[in-house]
């Protein structure tokens, strides 16, 4: 008999941002594959009957490639076991949950979603970014800095992205900063457009770096700016000040 698959967000860090939910079933799992992004916090309270698999992806190295990971959790379900596929912020934002669902849809396997609360929300919001205000910003678009690299043409289209006049968040971005800037100023966005870049977010090392789309590629490099990163572009990145925190780390 199958087992069952939980795709779970962990959120944007630390115990106090798990749902219930995923409290529940992170207590109850036989098997957790985990990425590495749900932080120290997390991983320390992992249960010790459960067999953990590290999935995480240290920067070009990949300690199991999304083919083996997938396997893996399919494997695991058909020995009949509860698998919880653990990942930080919300499995459906970027963290390859669909694709996921689609293969284990595929062997017939049970999945249930636990959703976590994303970091494009969250971390723009604990230094005093809000990604809507009136003033400033009737929508948003959050989009990956970095696409697969097997497509065969971009997805991403860089004229409307440029014409929009919300708030973009940019997941995933910081090696192609500089291009990101270049490609939005190419398309008639304003060189003066605020950016602000936020690493680490809701952690103890949380830093956030400040500048135009002109000058922020410069600025970044020069900080040594280094992912895990959040980029907010937009009017709303006026009203940060700096040492603003309103969700302690």
């Amino acid at each position: 008999m199958n087992g069952k698959v939980y795709l779970v967000g962990s959120g944007p860090g630390g115990e106090g941002f798990l749902t219930l939910r995923a409290r529940e079933v992170i207590d109850m799992a036989d098997v957790i594959l985990y990425d590495q992004l749900p932080g120290e916090e997390i991983l320390a309270g992992l249960p010790e009957r459960a067999e953990k698999i590290d999935c995480g992806k240290y920067g070009s190295q990949h300690t199991l490639e999304q083919e083996e990971i997938e396997a893996l959790m399919v494997a695991k379900a058909q020995e009949g076991k509860q698998v919880v596929r653990l990942k930080g912020g919300d499995p459906f934002m970027f963290g390859r949950g669909g694709e996921e669902l689609e293969v284990l849809r595929g062997h017939g396997i049970t999945v249930e979603l636990v959703p976590g609360i994303t970091s494009a929300l969250a971390v723009p919001g604990a230094v005093g970014i809000p990604l809507t205000h009136r003033k400033y910003a009737s929508q948003v678009t959050v989009i990956t800095g970095h696409e697969d690299p097997t497509k065969p043409e971009p997805a991403l289209d860089w004229e409307l992205l440029a014409r929009q006049r919300g708030t973009i968040v940019i997941l995933m971005g910081v090696k192609n900063l500089p291009q990101i800037a270049r490609s939005l100023i190419g398309n008639g966005k304003d060189p003066c457009t605020p950016v602000a870049v936020i690493e680490n977010g809701l952690r103890e090392n949380q830093r956030v770096t400040t500048g135009t789309l002109d000058d922020i590629g410069r600025i970044a490099a020069e900080r040594g700016v280094k992912p895990p990163a959040v980029i907010v572009i937009g009017g709303v990145v006026s009203l940060y000040r700096e040492g603003d925190r309103l969700i302690p780390v």
